[in-house]
């Protein structure tokens, strides 16, 4: 047990370490062959970010465990949206911008249909992974022709997503390159050590691989989101907190799971199926209301979030 405690904890730290190293490194290359602060910020920052998600699926996938594969993508959309986006909030009421509230809603509230539908099918195989990542492409492209001829709030929200994660301007190509190299290397093995260990640890603990996934894997693999959320609403940056949530819900079911149905067709566990993707499509739901009345996330609507977060991480052990 405390084997397999070490491996995940040890896991996790690679993971973030990795998606930290792989993002400078990739946006610092970005600066130098001249891509825009707006596409580095959609793209290069939204993918390195989820990163470590990305791994830890593959890797789970491959390895046939497919409770942690998927409850890592659901798990960390619930998360994100129940526990981050409700701390988020209960620091500081989280403000909206109408303009871009559509279509991220449209994107958003899609991604999460798509999800359900993909699930609904049993087997997430290649095909179903295309879609979501041809979906996805679409999204960026719209998102960037978009923000581009506006010239507003959210493509300067995306801008400073590149600008947060600053290299030095003397740092050479060689240098970037071993940063991306490093954070890959770092996440692949820490992905290996997240899912070694919570399989063990779902085992000796008498739970379900699934529940693994969707509590402790999908937690662990969002830490980096909450640290970033809680900075920015710290630094009075609400909508960049607000964002990024949206943008990793996202990009975790059309990135990260279409492209681990391409690596490797998943097998969808029936309790997720059965409970587990309908809390997710209902939360997603209860956002976008919350984010449509009265253009911001209050308080007392963040401390409703934490609260359906706890009631259901509770329910998730006594299953």
């Amino acid at each position: 047990m405390t084997q397999s405690i070490l491996l995940v904890a040890g896991g996790l730290v690679l993971l973030a370490l990795g998606g930290e190293l792989l993002v400078r490194g990739a946006v610092g290359m970005a600066a130098r062959i001249g891509i825009s602060p707006l596409l580095a910020g959609l793209t290069i920052v939204g993918f390195g970010t989820s990163m470590p998600e990305l791994a830890t699926s593959v890797q789970a996938a491959m390895a046939g465990a497919p409770g942690i594969a998927i409850g890592n993508v659901v798990g960390s959309n619930i998360a994100n949206i129940l526990l981050i986006l409700g701390i988020s909030a209960l620091i500081a009421p989280l403000a909206v911008n109408p303009r871009s509230f559509k279509r991220d809603a449209i994107a958003l509230g899609g991604s999460a249909l798509l999800c359900t539908g993909a699930v609904l099918l049993g087997v997430i195989g290649r095909l179903p992974g295309v879609v979501l990542l041809v979906c996805l492409v679409g999204y960026i492209w719209y998102a960037y022709i978009s923000e581009r001829a506006a010239d507003d709030d959210e493509c300067h929200r995306h801008e400073a997503e590149a600008a947060d994660v600053p290299v030095p301007p003397n740092t050479g190509p060689v240098v970037l390159g071993a940063m991306i190299v490093a954070g890959l290397v770092a996440a692949i093995f820490g992905a290996g050590w997240l899912v070694d260990g919570a399989t063990v640890l779902a085992s000796a603990a008498g739970v379900s691989e699934s529940v693994i996934g969707l509590t402790v894997v999908a937690i662990g693999t969002s830490l980096p989101e909450l640290i970033a959320c809680v900075v920015a609403v710290i630094r009075k940056h609400a909508d960049v907190a607000l964002g990024n949530v949206v943008g990793s819900c996202i990009y975790n079911v059309m990135g990260i799971l279409g492209a681990t149905a391409v690596i490797q067709p998943i097998a969808v566990p029936a309790e997720i199926a059965a409970f587990d993707i309908w809390a997710m499509l209902g939360v997603t739901a209860l956002l976008l209301v919350q984010l449509r009345s009265g253009w911001k996330l209050s308080r007392a609507e963040g401390a409703l979030l934490v609260l359906l977060y706890a009631g259901y991480t509770l329910f998730l052990a006594t299953r």
